[in-house]
Order: structure tokens, then sequence, then C-alpha cells
């Protein structure tokens, strides 16, 4: 995978005060840390890490920290946590985890239906169950999608994580052999269900129009009565 390049400051500032002035200058408050490094506060622009994102996974983007402090320092990081305000979706602050680039992580790609399955062919629907796979390789062979081959799967149907094979030195760590993606069957049996009971409901409305005509001629009027 391609590393993308990505600038970034030194701040020495901290607290909510100083973060909403960044923000407010279009930059993102974050942080770099790793097993052999020590945190350094960062200031990234949020136009370019927008961007960035529009191209590449959260989970899986490999980036060149270039940190600008009187002098740049390159640094390979990954995103670890990324936090955005709940209601406007800003970003609010970025964790990267520093990498070496010698040793396997483990990385967050898409999954990608490839072809079209006879089931769906004959009006199934096909569903993710997983539209994303953990792997583990080194940080230069993320995969940018894994891709499964659906034509054979019919209605009822599933490809499985066990049946997915990697190119590479590239696997999935999964202790259980969870579904992929899957193949269902058409909501029809649910339509057919609703309309009958429907009928149902205005058949009993129709008995019930009737019993009340029957009851209202069966009842004595009220000159019946006085006779």
């Amino acid at each position: 995978m391609e590393q993308i390049d990505l600038k970034a400051q030194i701040r020495k500032t901290v607290g909510n005060g100083p973060a909403r002035a960044l923000r407010s200058e279009g930059k993102t408050p974050a942080v770099l840390y790793g097993p052999k490094t020590d945190s350094v506060l960062l200031s990234i622009d949020t136009k370019d890490f927008e961007q960035i994102l529009k191209e590449a996974s959260v989970g899986s983007v490999l980036l060149n920290l270039q940190i600008q402090n009187g002098k740049t320092s390159i640094r390979s990081a990954m995103i670890k946590e990324l936090q955005t305000h709940p209601v406007t979706g800003k970003f609010l602050h970025v964790d990267f985890y520093e990498v070496d680039m010698q040793k396997k992580i483990t990385a967050k790609v898409p999954v990608v239906a490839k072809g079209k399955s006879v089931g769906v062919e004959v009006g199934g629907l096909l569903q993710y169950v997983r539209r994303e796979l953990e792997v583990l390789c080194l940080p230069t062979a993320i995969p940018e999608a894994i891709e499964v081959d659906i034509t054979d799967l019919n209605i009822g149907d599933s490809i499985h994580v066990e049946e997915i094979s990697l190119s590479g030195d590239v696997e999935i760590p999964a202790d259980v052999n969870f579904t992929v993606v899957t193949v269902l069957a058409p909501k029809v049996e649910e339509e057919v269900v609703e309309e009958e009971e429907l009928e149902e409901g205005e058949e009993l409305e129709e008995g019930e129009e009737a019993a009340e005509e029957d009851a209202d001629q069966e009842a004595p009027s009220e000159e019946a009565k006085e006779d």
C-alpha cells in the first residue's frame, strides 16, 4: 500500500480552549504515540486530512507524517482513533500510531463483492455480514480491498472467512469461521402473509357489518314496543 504524505506541526498547548482555537483556524489537534515513541502533540490541516479520508478508509490508510518543528522529521503512522462531533461530524481529535515498517500490523480492509450471484439473478438479496475484515501483514502489504467472488452463490448460500484466500504474506486472524456475505431469499412470503391477513381483516369487517344489519332488523322499533 502506498504511503500518503500528511504535514503536521508540533503544538505546545493542551485543553479545550486551545483545541477550539485550532479548529477555528482550520486545524485539527492530534497526537502521535507508539510502543517505542513518546507522545508527541500535533496539529494537522483539516482539509488535507479530509481529502486523505476521501481516498482511503480510517483503519487502513498508511501515512508519512511530516512533522515540522524547525526541521522536518518523517514518521510512518496509521490512524488509531478519530474523534468526531456527534451532530456535525467535524473532526475533534486524531490519534496517530507509529508503526515499524519491518513488523506486521493489523489493519481493517473493506470487503468488495465480485461478479453477480445466481441467487441475486433470481431475486435474492446480497447481504454483507462483514463490510470490513481485519488483516495481519506488513504495513506496505495492506491490500486496498478484499475481493470475494459471489458468482456461484445461490439463495441461502454464504461465504465464510476461512474460504477467503489472500495473496502474498497477508492473513486474516480469525478464531471463528464467521459469515462474510450471504444471499437472502426475497421477501415475497412476508408480503403474501400480509395480504392474507388483510383479506381476513376485510372479511371480518364485512361479517361485522352484516351482523349489525341483522341486529338492526331483529331489534323491535319503538312503535312496535308501544303496540
